[in-house]
């Protein structure tokens, strides 16, 4: 088990950014050590997992404005339960033993902060979803 833990740690990636003040709350804690680096580990992949969910809903994103576009991944993220336990799998896939126990203790709350960075992440990503699909179409 020690092992799991140990390169499930080392393959995050380091943030150097994220600052710890003493008066920190556990989940604001919990979501910059352990959220942040796994779900920026994990880009590429929930890129490729919205193109996917796109596409498998009539690539109707493609066509609009940038504004829907947003409004489409809140709405995807959201309201598609389905779709919602897929990005929550592959982020609580990457947890350790302790992680996990810490975040039942409160998931409620801690999958709201996990999915709304995965959100922020893909409306980051937004310019990269367009040009693949663009350069499909060539």
């Amino acid at each position: 088990m020690n092992n799991r833990n140990q390169d499930l740690l080392q393959c995050r990636p380091q943030i150097s950014s994220i600052v710890f003040p003493e008066n920190m709350s556990n989940d604001e804690r919990f979501q910059n050590k352990t959220l942040r680096p796994i779900i920026k580990l994990q880009n590429d992949l929930f890129v490729e997992v919205f193109r996917n969910y796109a596409n498998k809903h009539k690539n109707v994103f493609y066509d609009l404005s940038n504004e829907k576009q947003i409004d489409y991944i809140e709405n995807a993220i959201h309201k598609d339960m389905k779709f919602r336990n897929s990005l929550k799998g592959m982020v609580i896939g990457l947890f350790t033993v302790d992680e996990y126990k810490f975040y039942i203790t409160n998931s409620s709350a801690l999958n709201k902060r996990m999915m709304n960075l995965v959100k922020e992440r893909l409306i980051d990503n937004l310019m990269m979803l367009q040009k693949h699909h663009v350069l499909q179409a060539i």
